[in-house]
């Protein structure tokens, strides 16, 4: 680690004065993000254009936030020494992803740094386990679940006598008891039956850390190859389609959603979103409740970002980012106030942008890896994408390819007025986007250690 410092892209007049997060007028605002990725990148752009300047932490000489960052600390992600060299350029810290070193960075938070979102809102954020168990705590719905190790614990003994033991009311069980005579090997709880889902609690995303179990053969390979601890179970939901919201909380406990879009994956990677999901208002009012209730309760400031699962159940939670995300990537263009913007505005203390739309719709589609051979028609393939009436294209500058890496992605401005005319459109454009930059290849996600 040291405090080696790489100039980028981005210059900022050191005479603009902005609220800092401690309040006052001073010098611009100097903001650090843990992290270098294209979301980093993008939060890098919004910076510049909003005259704040932006520090980085990542160990890579050329990653993707770099062009647009004034300075760099290198340091991996998970290295409370970066950290605390970045906290000491900066006004406030902020995170590219969730996986964050809570208990290693709190003698920072203790010592005055500023981390937005804090720490204590993160906590239950950063663990799928601790996520699903916050939302079951404010009764908001999600897929049924159980941690993993549950399938490997000995039967419950057998129940008293009734009255025996009672102290009034019957209380539910968790976990959810095993059948009474189980018999050798793993099993499923009372009420769980395949197919189900398998979760790491940490690390997991684009598909990797998530095995679906078809039977009980699938159950006990995955046991032979996991910590049980580190994983969950859920149980497949049934869903028409699956929608995403993206949600921001100010200091003065202010809240805003932008609109709610419908996501589709490839290979459990996002495919495309599309703006505005196919859905009726109260749906979406439902998920800007679910939203409010949870970045209230946490006391969260800044960018959240909700998944969920739209079917015959109603909307359901399926995961929670506390970041910036994949699928409010068609903010930049088509809203008053981009997903990143309004982050660099929280963590850096100004006040939020809007969130509203200024176009009818909007189609984002990623751009992911093909094969190593392909690199020699990347460039031509690129020039056919920004020559598209009405793209706006967006390239990491990521260092190498791999088949169903993001490396970039393209937003398109959609005219129809009408779900029916968006859908029409929708899909003429997609196939207008997928002739020049196909999908990758199938390939099976690996588990994560």
């Amino acid at each position: 680690m040291g405090g080696l410092a790489r100039i980028g892209l981005c210059r900022v007049d050191p005479s603009v004065s902005l609220p800092s997060p401690n309040g006052g007028n001073g010098p611009a605002e100097v903001i650090g993000i843990v992290g270098g990725g294209q979301l980093a990148r993008m939060l890098g752009e919004a910076a510049c254009e909003l005259g704040v300047r932006l520090q980085v932490q990542t160990p890579g000489a050329g990653d993707p936030a770099l062009a647009f960052a004034s300075g760099q600390v290198v340091a991996e992600v998970n290295d409370p020494a970066g950290t605390a060299e970045l906290s000491r350029r900066c006004g406030a810290i902020s995170f590219e992803n969730e996986w964050i070193p809570i208990e290693a960075l709190e003698p920072l938070a203790e010592a005055g740094v500023r981390f937005l979102p804090s720490l204590d809102a993160l906590r239950p954020l950063v663990d799928k386990r601790s996520q699903r168990e916050l939302l079951d705590a404010l009764h908001l719905p999600c897929p049924r679940w159980i941690p993993l190790s549950v399938v490997i614990e000995p039967p419950p003994p057998p129940e008293a006598p009734a009255g025996e033991g009672q102290t009034g009311g019957d209380l539910p069980t968790y976990p959810p008891p095993l059948p009474a005579d189980p018999g050798p090997g793993p099993h499923l709880p009372e009420g769980f039956r395949f197919p189900l889902m398998a979760k790491a609690v940490r690390g997991g995303y684009d598909g990797k850390g998530t095995r679906p179990l078809v039977d009980q053969a699938d159950l006990e390979e995955l046991l032979e190859q996991v910590d049980p601890a580190h994983w969950i179970l859920e149980e497949q939901v049934a869903f028409d389609c699956e929608l995403a919201l993206t949600a921001c909380r100010d200091r003065e406990g202010s809240v805003a959603c932008f609109p709610l879009v419908q996501t589709h994956q490839h290979r459990q990677v996002c495919d495309w979103v599309l703006f505005p999901a196919p859905v009726n208002h109260a749906v979406e009012a439902f998920a800007r409740n679910v939203a409010a209730s949870l970045l209230t309760a946490l006391d969260y400031v800044g960018v959240l970002s909700i998944e969920f699962f739209y079917g015959p159940a109603g909307l359901q939670v399926n995961e929670l980012a506390p970041r910036t995300h994949n699928s409010g990537h068609y903010t930049i263009e088509a809203c008053r106030s981009s997903q990143f913007a309004q982050q660099v505005r929280l963590v850096a203390g100004l006040p939020m942008g809007l969130t509203d739309p200024i176009w009818p719709g909007a189609l984002m589609v990623n751009l992911l890896g093909l094969s190593e051979s392909d690199a020699d028609q990347q460039a031509d393939r690129l020039r056919r994408l920004a020559a598209l009436p009405g793209a706006h294209l967006h390239w990491y500058d990521k260092q190498g390819s791999s088949p169903g890496r993001k490396l970039g992605h393209l937003t398109l401005e959609l005219q129809g007025r009408t779900a029916e005319e968006r859908a029409r459109e929708m899909e003429a454009r997609l196939t207008e986007v997928r002739t020049i930059w196909p999908l990758p290849p199938d390939e099976k996600a690996p588990l994560c250690p």
